[in-house]
């Protein structure tokens, strides 16, 4: 399915994007009824959960998804989404369509029936939705090693560095600074996959914990 956009600029903030996907994920046929289960926006992508019931109490039959025990079927939507002169417009696709945009929280994700085939598309997509998940969100002071060594734009190569930030205005920006050079450069989430914690700020910070996480280790 190509884009739909909605000329009459009805759709102009957060709440409304939020009321016009819980619009598109309910409907109420003959025979079954699909209603919103959970929505939430990653940067212009909307991911959504949607239960499936049949009206006369009868479980759901489904290629794709195992029946839950109440009868019903959970999926998984994605709704990419931008703003063309003022117009809000979206595209769908169900999970089982193999989307490349993979960044549902796993709070959604835990919310979507069993897959029959271990083999599809759905899969595949909720998998790349969990690694993403696991991608670690590094504290001020983290020391890291990526997984693969970093080209920078003069050609040269990082792998170890340090979380920190500058300041744009009075804004915080996270940066890393390069172990080799003391330099700084901006890391995307996806550079972090796969990455190493050489050393917890938290820990060097108070020598109490530092003991307490090595305990642990």
């Amino acid at each position: 399915m190509g884009w739909l956009f909605y000329t009459d600029c009805r759709v102009k903030t957060y709440a409304d994007e939020k009321a016009e996907i819980a619009r598109l994920c309910t409907s109420h046929g003959d025979t079954c009824k699909t209603e919103l289960v959970k929505a939430c926006r990653v940067g212009s992508t909307w991911y959504a959960a949607a239960k499936v019931t049949n009206l006369d109490g009868t479980p759901v039959e489904d290629a794709t998804y195992v029946t839950d025990a109440d009868g019903s079927i959970t999926f998984g939507a994605v709704f990419l989404t931008r703003y063309d002169d003022g117009c809000w417009g979206y595209k769908d696709m169900e999970e089982s369509a193999g989307p490349n945009e993979s960044r549902a929280p796993l709070g959604l994700i835990e919310l979507l029936s069993d897959l029959k085939d271990e083999g599809s598309y759905a899969h595949a997509w909720r998998q790349r939705c969990r690694d993403w998940a696991a991608i670690p969100d590094y504290d001020e002071g983290d020391k890291i090693r990526l997984a693969t060594p970093v080209t920078l734009t003069d050609g040269s190569t990082c792998q170890i560095v340090t979380a920190t930030h500058y300041k744009r205005g009075r804004q915080k920006r996270r940066c890393y600074r390069i172990e080799e050079t003391g330099g700084l450069v901006r890391l995307s989430k996806a550079t972090l996959a796969g990455s190493e914690l050489l050393s917890s700020a938290k820990g060097a910070a108070s020598p109490v914990l530092a003991e307490y996480l090595a305990g642990r280790e």
